[in-house]
């Protein structure tokens, strides 16, 4: 059993800091090709993330600490939905549906749980999107 309590968070956090990318994964599954990815991802503000889509997976995100921001987007880049997940704000969570085009923007030093279909593809440039603000 893999228990996930304040030591566990506290550590992936401190690790975070230190990686370049300001995130770190902890991944429950054992492989990138097992066919259900479970994982906590620390993100640190100022981290990178693309918007970008899985064009056969859903993906779901759970808010554990701190605050993000995640984004739905459509194929021209145009905000479809925006929410901040934290637990002030009452959101925990949100389910991205498959094919849509989203990205986490980290608010505060956060940790989320994520779950989605394996095994992991690698993003691709045409899988990473040019949102209206970037274009």
């Amino acid at each position: 059993m893999k228990i996930i309590d304040d030591n566990l968070l506290a550590q992936l956090a401190d690790e975070a800091k230190k990686s370049p990318r300001l995130r770190k994964n902890y991944n429950f599954h054992e492989s990138l090709d097992d066919k259900c990815h479970r994982f906590l991802n620390a993100l640190e503000p100022g981290t990178q993330i693309a918007v970008h889509h899985h064009p056969t997976k859903a993906e779901t995100f759970v808010i554990l600490k701190g605050k993000v921001r995640v984004t739905t987007y459509d194929d021209d880049g145009e905000v479809l939905e925006s929410c901040v997940l934290s637990q002030d704000s009452g959101m925990y969570g949100v389910d991205i549906p498959k094919n849509v085009w989203h990205g986490v923007e980290c608010l505060e030093p956060s940790v989320l749980m994520e779950c989605k279909e394996g095994p992991f593809v690698e993003h691709e440039v045409e899988g990473i999107l040019k949102v209206k603000s970037e274009k």
